[in-house]
């Protein structure tokens, strides 16, 4: 890095200064913001004080361009960043440019000596590699774009150089690029020719053979077609290669033939290859707009489709890049013209001055020629609308990374990241032997590469530069999400800079917007934590989803829900300034979220329980069970996302809140069992903080989730710690919630008396206010013991008392719960007219307040009411549905008594064979998990009898015929 005046020149010496220069200068006169510089001074853990040290940095920067002579003023700090601002003559990546734009222009008008010499010029500005002593990943990626426009302009001045003639003064050079760059195939073509034209034919067939070799032992792969036809026409003494090329002559229209090299290694879009080769083939010739984010591959299918319907345009194939995502300005629609034009053929003094009129003369050239144009990189559809040709002759292609619905009638073609199976085809052509000798390590690298192709491509490009690494040496790189990115970059070619042009085109305010995005975990989201992470009214913050959608940042995979690709989540994340602060927003999003809808599923007051105070302006509002209940199952993977993430920072308190928020949810719907560690996580944090109230919490609904799964032994244990935890710290709540869970538990395990004890223990807790919540549990739990003990009359008693509490508490839950249980009880004395009716609201209320085991049960019973009534069809019909809502819900204990239910209306209707195999299930499942009183039922729905007397004495219940109910 280098600062020249016409009076010093001075090099950067001090390293950071070095970096933020060069990071400006590379994005001259746009904003980079604060924690782009940040990423590229550290990149990787910066310092906590990394922004004050950056001020720091800038006020050096700009004390060495006073030194320098220049004014301070260039650096221009703004409220999000930095920029920088010289002319366009002051830096010399700007003037390469320019120069190579001037030759290329001189090409096309064909003074070939103008070109060579604009080349030329443009290429004695370099003096090695870019930014060579700039010691940052990020930078160094952002730059990779420098050497790739180095690449192409020095080919094309080879080429201008041989049709020059000048194949002995190139040789020297032309022979040093390929030994440093062997696998480049147009600096060997240029060798090859230079050889064949100084009459070393062998020389030239060896510089082949050799290229062959190397490209079949490292990467498993011929060489391209262009490569293989130079090798057969100099095999074959082709005189017109092998003397130097005549002055060109004026030849009236002559075909121009413009489209970039078609690559060898080419996969998948086999369906989008067809579309469009079908529709250029057509003889209306369409126009297509081929859209997708950064790295799909869009340049590259279209190249190879214009080369496939080639010989469908005579007259000529044209490409330009219109330069929408560039680290240049993108070409006006004038310039472009102009391009066009040239490439056409017409010479420089007939192209007017003005857009307008190059238009006009741009249809009436093509008017009537067939041309295939392809418009490659368009910024947007006001860009491309003058290019479009005036009639159907033209066939045109457009590439985007914005949707282009400004343009009428054209037809879109919109690219997704690859399907699995044509990724791995794309990593196995990249490296060959090594991807195809481990096919699950290559699955793993395509999918943490998200089946982007540019990825994929990077990926296999750097396992052909690491002989020595196998693919699965290469898995375990790429699995760290910090470590991604930066994996995937090529001799500076990286997917980060293919994010960065597509970010670096969007407003500041897009841009801030976008970053936030990256603080969310993986996954699909609604607007309004977008709203929330933002800082936004909702519909704010959908309008701006929706825009980063058009450009291919954001993806929509169905309507109001939007995600991001792995890679730019990773991309984003880097951008945000004060993740700390989004990431909370995004928490309290979620925890007050699923507290408002536990209103509907949870009898207690989640808000009130966890103490939070006013919700967030973005927090999401039901107002009804169906809807609570639809965003719960839409959330939970983010909701259970969020609270890992909560967990991995280190966010004890919020990993806490958001574990016993959703636990109702969990337990209710059967998810329980798939979020062990959930639990862990959270009684951790809580040990952590300390707080042994949210403890008693994970541990209360961890022992649910336990009773749940039929581990009655875990569950009493937990249950133990629980009241341990409320008595030594005075919490006669959680005490009373304990003892009522404990009592459910004894009741499933034949232990009426223990069941009933536990129940009246925390009756008798002195409460300052005894909740409704708890008053209807406890009564409930005594009325569920002395039901299975055969006590009806107290069972009626202690159900009634429920009943009240239930009215007391309001809403439909607990009361469709006790008329649950009291239809149960006249169920069991006989009272079938009572008791379906009983049975029948419970259900309506338990369906309607979203309570599926209690559905489950109670369709059960309703059916156990329709047999004893002599209805076998409608018991059948109850009780198969029930026992598939059970097993929905994962409850083991409920599922042997819908199997006992269903296998004695299987016997009344003569199917021994299938009620017997239920039976058989229920008894395993009920002796694995110790419920001894639905084990009885399936002893005696097996014929043996004296077994389930025997256990039913045992447990002390009354009533022998509810073997057989």
């Amino acid at each position: 890095m280098q600062i020249r005046t016409p009076d010093s020149e001075i090099t950067v010496a001090a390293p950071r200064e070095r970096i933020l220069l060069a990071l400006l200068l590379l994005r001259e006169g746009q904003l980079v913001p604060f924690q782009q510089v940040i990423s590229a001074l550290w990149d990787t853990s910066p310092p906590t004080t990394a922004r004050a040290q950056v001020h720091s940095c800038v006020s050096r920067l700009r004390q060495l361009l006073r030194r320098a002579g220049l004014p301070e003023e260039l650096v221009i700090t703004e409220p999000s960043g930095y920029r920088i601002k010289v002319g366009a003559d002051e830096l010399d990546a700007v003037v390469f440019a320019a120069r190579v734009e001037r030759g290329r222009a001189a090409a096309a008008d064909g003074d070939l000596a103008a070109a060579r010499d604009e080349l030329r010029a443009a290429l004695a500005l370099w003096r090695g590699r870019p930014l060579a002593d700039v010691d940052s990943d990020a930078v160094r990626a952002s730059a990779a774009h420098l050497e790739e426009q180095w690449t192409a302009a020095l080919s094309l001045c080879l080429d201008l150089e041989l049709r020059l003639g000048a194949a002995e003064e190139i040789l020297a050079e032309v022979a040093d690029l390929v030994e440093r760059f062997p696998h480049h195939e147009q600096f060997r073509g240029h060798l090859m020719t230079a050889l064949a034209r100084t009459g070393r034919r062998a020389d030239a067939l060896a510089v082949f053979r050799r290229g062959r070799a190397m490209l079949a032992e490292e990467l498993g792969i011929e060489p391209g077609a262009e490569l293989v036809e130079l090798h057969r026409r100099i095999l074959n003494g082709d005189v017109t290669l092998l003397l130097a090329p005549p002055e060109p002559a004026d030849e009236g229209r002559r075909a121009a033939r413009c489209l970039p090299r078609d690559i060898a290694d080419f996969a998948g879009r086999a369906d989008a290859f067809a579309e469009i080769v079908a529709a250029l083939s057509d003889e209306r010739h369409a126009v297509l707009a081929i859209d997708g984010m950064a790295g799909t591959g869009k340049t590259t299918l279209a190249v190879r489709a214009a080369h496939a319907v080639s010989p469908r345009f005579p007259d000529g194939q044209l490409y330009l890049d219109l330069r929408g995502h560039s680290d240049r300005a993108p070409l006006d629609p004038g310039e472009a013209l102009g391009a066009l034009l040239r490439q056409l053929g017409v010479p420089p003094e007939r192209i007017p001055a003005v857009s307008d009129e190059r238009a006009v003369l741009w249809r009436t050239e093509l008017a009537d020629r067939r041309v295939l144009v392809l418009l490659d990189n368009a910024l947007d559809s006001a860009q491309v609308l003058p290019l479009l040709p005036g009639t159907a002759l033209t066939g045109v292609l457009i590439t985007s990374r914005r949707r282009l619905g400004g343009l009428d009638g054209a037809r879109p073609v919109s690219l997704d990241v690859l399907p699995l199976d044509e990724a791995v085809e794309l990593l196995q052509r990249t490296v060959g032997a090594r991807a195809v000798a481990d096919p699950a390590c290559t699955v793993e690298v395509v999918e943490l590469c998200g089946r982007l192709p540019l990825a994929v491509r990077l990926a296999g490009a750097r396992l052909q530069h690491r002989p020595s690494w196998t693919i699965a040496d290469l898995a375990r790189r790429l699995r760290g999400a910090d470590r991604r990115l930066p994996e995937l970059a090529v001799d500076g070619r990286t997917v980060a800079a293919a994010f960065a042009l597509s970010f670096q085109q969007l407003p500041v305010h897009l841009q801030q917007f976008f970053a936030v995005l990256g603080v969310h975990p993986a996954g699909d989201f609604e607007p309004a934590v977008a709203a929330a992470m933002a800082q936004l009214p909702v519909v704010d913050a959908e309008e701006l989803l929706e825009d980063l959608v058009d450009v291919h940042l954001v993806e929509a995979p169905e309507a109001g829900r939007y995600r991001l690709h792995d890679l730019l989540r990773d991309y984003a994340a880097h951008l945000v300034a004060d993740a700390d602060a989004v990431v909370d927003r995004m928490l309290d999003h979620y925890l007050y979220s699923v507290a408002a809808a536990n209103a509907f599923l949870e009898l207690s007051d989640t808000r009130v329980m966890l103490r939070l105070d006013t919700p967030p302006p973005a927090a999401r509002v039901f107002t009804g069970i169906a809807e609570a209940r639809g965003w719960m199952e839409r959330e939970l993977p983010n909701v259970l996302s969020a609270a890992r993430l909560a967990s991995d920072l280190g966010r004890h308190r919020q990993i806490c809140l958001l574990t016993r928020a959703v636990s109702p949810f969990l337990f209710g719907f059967g998810y329980g069992e798939a979020q062990l560690d959930l639990y862990e996580r959270a009684i951790a944090a809580a040990r952590t903080l300390p707080s042994a109230e949210l403890e008693a919490e994970a541990q209360n609904y961890l022992a649910g989730v336990y009773f749940r799964m039929g581990r009655m032994a875990d569950a009493l244990s937990t249950l133990r710690l629980v009241t341990a935890i409320a008595e030594r710290e005075g919490i006669p709540r959680l005490m009373g919630t304990a003892l009522t869970n404990m009592a459910m538990l004894h009741s499933r395990l034949g232990q009426y008396a223990a069941a009933i004890a536990a129940a009246e223990a925390a009756a008798a807790l002195h409460l300052d206010e005894a909740p409704a919540h708890l008053q209807f549990k406890i009564n409930s739990t005594i009325g569920i013991a002395h039901t299975q003990a055969g006590n009806y009359d107290q069972a009626l008693q202690a159900n009634r008392r429920g009943l009240a509490a239930a009215r007391t508490l309001g809403g439909m839950r607990a009361v469709g719960i006790m008329m649950g249980e009291l239809g149960l009880n006249h169920l069991h004395l006989g009272h079938l007219t009572v008791a379906p009716a009983l049975l029948r609201r419970a259900l309506t209320l338990k369906q309607h307040s979203v309570n599926q085991f209690g559905s489950a049960e109670t369709l059960s019973k309703l059916g156990t009411a329709h047999r004893l009534q002599g209805h076998l069809a409608d018991a059948l019909a109850c009780q198969r549905a029930a026992r598939s809502l059970m097993e929905q819900v994962a409850d083991v204990s409920g599922q042997c008594l819908t199997a006992n239910d269903l296998a004695l209306t299987l016997r009344a209707l003569d199917m021994h064979d299938e009620a017997r195999q239920l039976n058989e299930e229920a008894l395993a499942k009920s002796v694995r998990i110790g419920d001894r009183y639905e084990q009885a039922r399936a002893l005696a729905g097996l014929g043996r009898h004296e077994q389930a007397v025997a256990l039913f004495e045992e447990l002390g219940v009354c009533d022998l015929g509810a073997l057989y109910r």
